[in-house]
């Protein structure tokens, strides 16, 4: 069974679809980390499609907030108002979708699935105190994790944990049999590790290794719907740039 792991789309649309058609014939099921909505401008049609198309999902932070199961406390004014539109945007049946989404973490196939961390769905994971932390809850050996929009991860060997970076494209990651690993699959709709291009991972369980992806998609097009939806502009702005 072969996986392709999404995290973070934030309803860019472009952005799912640009990864759909690279990596098609290339899986047979879609797991994703959560954070479907929030930030883009089309909200329904990635539900829509989630609906169809994805077999395992955990919820993420804006997930929650953009159906009033979280409140915008810690959510600046940028995230605050692309939330409240979105809520105004959801048909009734996709919040009910978003609402029933899964806390994680989430089984599936001998790894796991979480939004933010094993620990707490929440927790960033950026550094390796963060993640010697996370190990010590996790049920497999592979978890995937997002949040942080920042494709790669870490490796657990022995009592040695190193982070893991994506300096090619695609990569291949040998997994060692003996260690064990928090991947991030980097984010589909608004990547945070100065590269603008959609990320994603494909995955066998039967193998002993995985690939990371980017690939580059109509971003003039995700850009030009947010303003048009009159989404605060610096949601549009920053994809150009991955930030």
């Amino acid at each position: 069974m072969r996986y392709l792991i999404l995290s973070d789309i934030h309803s860019n649309w472009e952005a799912l679809e640009g990864v759909l058609s690279a990596a098609k014939g290339q899986y047979d099921e879609i797991v994703c980390c959560g954070d479907f909505i929030g930030y883009g401008a089309d909200p329904n049609r990635v539900i829509d499609w989630a609906r169809e198309n994805v077999s395992v999902a955990v919820r993420g932070n804006h997930d929650k907030a953009c159906v009033e199961l979280a409140d915008l406390e810690w959510f600046n004014p940028v995230a605050r108002a692309a939330t409240i539109w979105t809520h105004h945007e959801l048909t009734p049946a996709n919040k009910d979708y978003v609402r029933n989404l899964a806390k994680g973490p989430a089984a599936v196939n001998g790894f796991e699935v979480v939004h933010g961390s094993p620990l707490n769905e929440d927790e960033y994971i950026v550094s390796t105190s963060e993640a010697a932390e996370a190990f010590g809850y996790v049920n497999t050996r592979v978890v995937f994790f997002g949040h942080t929009h920042l494709q790669g991860g870490f490796e657990l060997s022995g009592r040695k944990i190193w982070g893991l970076s994506t300096p090619s494209n695609p990569m291949l990651l040998d997994l060692n049999a003996d260690s064990a690993y928090l991947l991030n699959p980097g984010s589909v709709g608004q990547p945070r590790d100065e590269y603008p291009e959609a990320g994603y991972i494909l995955y066998d369980p039967e193998d002993q290794f995985l690939f990371y992806h980017r690939i580059a998609y109509d971003v003039v097009g995700a850009q030009e719907k947010i303003r048009k939806a009159g989404l605060p502009g610096l949601l549009a702005d920053r994809l150009a740039i991955g930030r």
